[in-house]
């Protein structure tokens, strides 16, 4: 096995932060002489990368706000991206990043973190509320154009990486029905100790719900839910459905659109549990809020039937509507979870362990590779 691997790192793009920005962070502490090759980059919303060699491509000198008009070139842009002189490429990718050109001596990995959300399993979602605003008519039409050629470009970027890692179960099956390729589960760094919040004073009270505020988050179910039953509900975040959560809230919902890290750990340590009634691939925020010792009251879909336990570390709603989680959050009850069990069971999704298992897989396929070249 060669000692000194000329390593390349791919992502779709580095222009915030979120789940798969956190796995290239971790990518890149496994590999720091390792360049980062990306759509676009945004230093000032991300101060992740700051020793690393970030190298952008043409798509850079467009403006950010134009990420959500930019599939079709980042497909083209990527796919000729040029990484055959390389012996290792891992590509971190949940859109078009996994296209690039590698040789036929490069070990291609892609770690997946879902089959491109707008070309395949939410492409109804998208196209309902594809989230241009007064441009939602252009985006639906030019969707509706487009979804059949880049389905197929999207199908055959899947096809290049040797081997594929899946964030999740949910993944590893969404990779089968839309790739047709196995892929093998690794889970997402979280950071667990973030989390960890010794503070004998912190009284949990009530419910809450982080994320993005779009319709796919169904944090209105929450919202909804908690309206009816009158409980004490914290939503953070924001997003473009931000105000019509607010006009369906009742008064014992409060909204806070501007929490540093800090302040979120420790709104998730003050709460009775957290609800999680989307659909997610893997569900970071979720296991986070296991990591502060919070149960999880979660729609069993999505990655979070990876990692709930039903009665040891939350509770499960079986359809996605506001009446069956208002039947889930009113059989709650809090003394009925051992805060330390539940922070135990977060401590198998601590970057040290995605770290661990990145390197042994990664391993693993390189000697299998040579072995099959020799």
């Amino acid at each position: 096995m060669k000692k000194d691997l000329k390593v390349a790192i791919v992502c779709d793009w580095l222009t915030g932060i979120g789940g798969a920005e956190r796995v290239v962070l971790e990518l890149h502490k496994l590999y720091p002489k390792a360049p980062i090759y990306t759509s676009q980059y945004d230093p000032t919303a991300i101060d992740w990368f700051v020793d690393a060699d970030i190298r952008t491509l043409w798509l850079q000198r467009l403006p950010k706000s134009l990420k959500k008009f930019l599939p079709p070139l980042r497909a083209i842009a990527f796919r000729r991206l040029d990484l055959s002189s390389y012996d290792l490429v891992i590509s971190s990718s949940g859109a078009e990043a996994k296209a690039v050109k590698t040789g036929k001596n490069t070990i291609h990995i892609c770690y997946c973190h879902a089959p491109t959300h707008y070309y395949w399993m939410r492409y109804n979602d998208y196209l309902k509320n594809p989230g241009f605003g007064k441009l939602d008519w252009l985006a639906r039409i030019g969707l509706k154009i487009l979804v059949g050629p880049l389905r197929r470009l999207d199908y055959m970027a899947a096809q290049k990486p040797q081997f594929l890692i899946a964030n999740s179960n949910f993944t590893k099956q969404q990779i089968k029905k839309y790739y047709g390729r196995d892929s093998e589960v690794i889970y997402p760094p979280v950071d667990i100790k973030r989390f960890n919040v010794s503070d004998k004073k912190l009284v949990r009270k009530g419910f809450i719900a982080i994320g993005r505020q779009t319709p796919y988050k169904k944090i209105n179910l929450a919202v909804a839910s908690a309206t009816q039953l009158a409980v004490p509900l914290t939503v953070i975040g924001n997003g473009p459905k931000h105000q019509r959560l607010v006009s369906i809230a009742g008064p014992s919902v409060k909204f806070v659109t501007n929490a540093s890290d800090n302040e979120v750990a420790r709104y998730v340590a003050s709460a009775e549990a957290f609800i999680f009634p989307g659909i997610d691939d893997f569900g970071i925020v979720a296991v986070e809020a296991l990591a502060a010792g919070t149960p999880v009251i979660a729609y069993k879909g999505g990655g979070a039937t990876d990692y709930i336990v039903e009665g040891v570390n939350g509770l499960f709603f079986n359809k996605q509507t506001a009446d069956w989680l208002t039947v889930a959050m009113k059989s709650f009850k809090s003394d009925q979870f051992d805060s330390k069990v539940v922070a135990k069971s977060a401590e198998k999704f601590d970057a040290s362990e995605f770290k661990k298992n990145m390197v042994d897989l990664v391993n693993k396929k390189i000697a299998k590779s040579m072995k099959d070249n020799i």
